[in-house]
């Protein structure tokens, strides 16, 4: 079959069109001898009848195990130069009080950004003192609360933030370990709204003032400075990013020396995941080998001994876990320019459960779930319910010509910032998140009804009260 004049370059037909891409799809996918998806022991079509569609599945021992290999990959490359790791999973990406357990039993801290996240990885647990806190804009009751129960770090992203953690740590009597984000200048090869080391953006301190803020902090009795942080960016797959970030923290770090100790480094995170068949990121093991070898160059070159590094990896441990399941409702082939045929398949989310394609055109990939087909494959658009036209699930793959609406359909690598970017646009509940394990699928988060929704809007409650008066 040749490939449909609308797929974009890199979509080749498949040959398969039921077939799972290894690199895209978590771990404990595959498809059973009747041609359904499974995933960790439990069929697509049991999950949809007990959890309704849509729903995030989360193959529980493959998140697991990605926190796991990340650890040791970088502890072990670490080690064999002398040097050590602390490896943060960046709650960003998704966080529950389940997988806020999951990474802390894998031995990894958490890097919160708000106070909402933080109340989380409290809730399941883990020890203050594991526990970065990001952010541009931290409240004053965020810096207070996050000093008050010993937290580990604080990551200070603007001058006055020196201030107000050294006033609240004064005030809890504690000396605050503290980061300080640099603005390295570095631009990350990935979406412009991505990259987060650029000139023009709301994070971190320039390069060129760094030195006079870590003068500021040092001069807080209640402060402890611990290093400089950098994160370029997500969503990468080369390191040379790193290695220039990495260069110019590092004659920084020297500098910073003559000045009193400086003991970490944090290089961030922003490891690429594989999205679509042609994405091809670094295996973990060769990320952690390089960082290893830019590191322990970058401190021979400046004869300054190896910091402890820290790393922040979210979207690669969290993201290629979960697919989320979908129900088809309509079909339209659409003739485009006069000649061509885009097939819309519209299921029952879209843009309130995965910002990502229309925000950032992120592509994904799509496949039937509750069946195979030996139908020929054909170009299709997987369109979401909401008012928008912008509103696209999967802009472009191939799936059996013979999809019908009651299909269900897995769209797979969506554990990063599905949920955790997840809105009620349009009135829409938030679709549940489900554990899968062993062949059992269970509750994680659970999903958002009607009720839920009215439940907050203080009209109702009005309403309700001047009825009962009448």
């Amino acid at each position: 079959m040749t490939s449909n004049p609308l797929a974009p370059s890199w979509l080749a037909v498949p040959a398969d069109a039921n077939e799972l891409a290894t690199a895209v799809w978590s771990k404990n996918s595959s498809r059973d001898a009747a041609g359904e998806l499974v995933i960790a022991g439990v069929a697509a079509s049991t999950i949809a009848a007990q959890f309704g569609t849509p729903v995030y599945v989360v193959d529980e021992l493959d998140a697991r195990s990605r926190a796991v290999e990340i650890r040791q990959c970088f502890s072990d490359e670490f080690a064999r130069v002398g040097g050590s790791v602390k490896v943060y999973y960046a709650g960003k990406a998704f966080l529950s009080i389940e997988v806020a357990r999951w990474m802390n039993e894998a031995g990894l801290n958490i890097d919160v950004a708000s106070g909402g996240e933080l109340a989380v990885a409290l809730a399941a647990g883990v020890e203050p003192r594991r526990l970065g806190l990001h952010g541009n804009n931290k409240s004053l009751a965020e810096i207070d609360r996050a000093v008050a129960i010993g937290i580990g770090a604080i990551v200070i992203d603007s001058e006055v933030e020196i201030s107000r953690i050294a006033e609240a740590a004064t005030r809890h009597g504690v000396v605050q370990p503290v980061r300080l984000r640099i603005n390295s200048g570095v631009h990350a090869s990935t979406h412009e709204y991505l990259a987060t080391a650029r000139e023009d953006q709301k994070f971190g301190i320039p390069l060129v003032d760094a030195a006079a803020h870590v003068a500021l902090i040092r001069a807080e009795p209640s402060l402890t400075f611990l290093g400089l942080h950098s994160h370029i960016g997500s969503q990468i797959f080369e390191s040379s990013g790193f290695a220039e970030a990495a260069r110019r923290l590092f004659a920084l770090h020297a500098e910073l020396l003559a000045g009193g100790p400086v003991p970490e480094l944090n290089l961030g995170g922003g490891f690429g995941i594989a999205y679509t068949s042609v994405d091809a990121p670094l295996p973990i093991a060769e990320i952690a080998a390089r960082f290893a070898q830019i590191v322990s160059e970058g401190a021979a070159t400046l004869g300054i001994p190896i910091p402890v590094v820290a790393i922040e990896p979210g979207r690669s441990i969290i993201g290629p876990s979960t697919t989320t399941l979908y129900t088809v409702g309509t079909i339209k082939d659409v003739l485009v320019d006069g000649t061509d045929v885009r097939r819309y398949v519209s299921v029952d989310g879209g843009m309130s459960d995965n910002i990502r394609p229309s925000l950032y055109r992120a592509d994904y990939s799509v496949r039937l779930a509750n069946r195979s087909s030996t139908a020929e494959p054909s170009l299709v658009r997987i369109a979401g319910k909401h008012c928008e036209s912008g509103d696209i699930v999967v802009h472009a793959d191939y799936l059996p010509g013979d999809v019908t609406p009651g299909d269900l359909v897995g769209v797979p690598a969506t554990g990063a910032y599905g949920w955790a970017m997840a809105s009620n646009y349009n009135y829409l509940g938030r679709p549940p998140v489900v554990a899968v394990r062993g062949g059992v699928a269970r509750v994680i988060v659970r999903g958002e009804t009607e009720e839920d929704l009215l439940s907050r809007d203080a009209g109702i409650r009005v309403s309700t009260a001047k009825g009962a008066q009448s």
